[in-house]
């Protein structure tokens, strides 16, 4: 296990802190269109899907809407997962982890990507690839949305383009889309990438 710190690592406490101080601004109320969308269309509703950094984890109410069975949720903030715990409380097919993603160890058919990618500082960016693609099966796929702008303030969240994203990603990930976002929500229209990477 690699434990190394970045001196501008956001970690635990500092997330924590962002639910206690109702400080999430990243939360937009619902499942955004982009994922609903692709989601619609998966066929394999037993698939075991990942939701990292889920936070109010709204796709995960969609999912179970649209007939998924095997949902895992994973935060690193307690206070997230206090109030997922209670909002999922009757839920079957929801499985709630408080942890570290670095340090998460399961297998999963689809792993969605909210925002948790471009929370990451930019060094633990091809950390988080390797840890996506070690807790893929074969074949899995990484679905979801990056954003494809720069941000003038200080992050997180942290953006980038669809070069750079390409030569992250390409080691380890079939590419089958990786294209702005044409269904993206007014607020974000515009500066959302989504993609649809299948594991090497």
């Amino acid at each position: 296990m690699d434990n190394k710190h970045y001196a501008n690592e956001l970690d635990a406490s500092f997330w924590n802190e962002r639910w206690i101080n109702k400080q999430t601004g990243w939360d937009v109320g619902y499942a955004t269109p982009p994922i609903t969308e692709f989601m619609k269309q998966y066929e394999n509703k037993h698939a075991a899907i990942l939701i990292p950094g889920c936070g109010n984890a709204y796709e995960a109410e969609f999912l179970i809407a649209n007939g998924f069975t095997n949902i895992t949720l994973l935060d690193i903030a307690e206070e997230a997962v206090k109030s997922l715990t209670e909002k999922f409380q009757s839920s079957t097919q929801i499985n709630i982890v408080c942890d570290d993603f670095f340090h998460h160890q399961k297998k999963y058919d689809v792993i969605i990507e909210q925002t948790f990618f471009c929370a990451q500082v930019l060094e633990r960016r091809e950390e988080y690839i390797k840890k996506v693609h070690s807790l893929l099966n074969n074949n899995g796929q990484l679905i979801g949305v990056l954003f494809g702008i720069t941000f003038e303030k200080e992050g997180p969240p942290f953006g980038g383009d669809i070069i750079t994203y390409q030569q992250l990603f390409e080691p380890y990930f079939s590419i089958k889309t990786m294209e702005p976002c044409y269904n993206s929500i007014a607020p974000r229209a515009g500066a959302e990438i989504f993609i649809h990477l299948i594991r090497k």
